[in-house]
């Protein structure tokens, strides 16, 4: 089911409206929390603010490397605590 982060509720009882909201947006925030994180990363490590190639194709591949790329790091950086 989609679902949309809420910002703001009407209600009469403000405590109550506040509890609601949080039920509400507390599922949508664990999931969106991992997923913007990856996308945080590349656009921060891997310069994907902006695309290198024209065209979906050629995009597309510039988003499955750095994919790759941070797979490899994210790799080497469990490889290396466990060890």
């Amino acid at each position: 089911m989609p679902r949309i982060v809420a910002t703001g509720m009407w209600g009469r009882d403000e405590a109550e409206t506040l509890r609601k909201l949080h039920k509400w947006n507390q599922p949508i925030h664990r999931v969106r929390a991992r997923i913007e994180k990856i996308f945080e990363t590349w656009k921060r490590c891997y310069g994907l603010r902006r695309m290198r190639w024209r065209g979906l194709a050629k995009a597309a591949v510039q988003v499955h490397l750095t994919a790759i790329a941070d797979n490899l790091k994210r790799t080497m950086n469990i490889l290396a605590v466990a060890v």
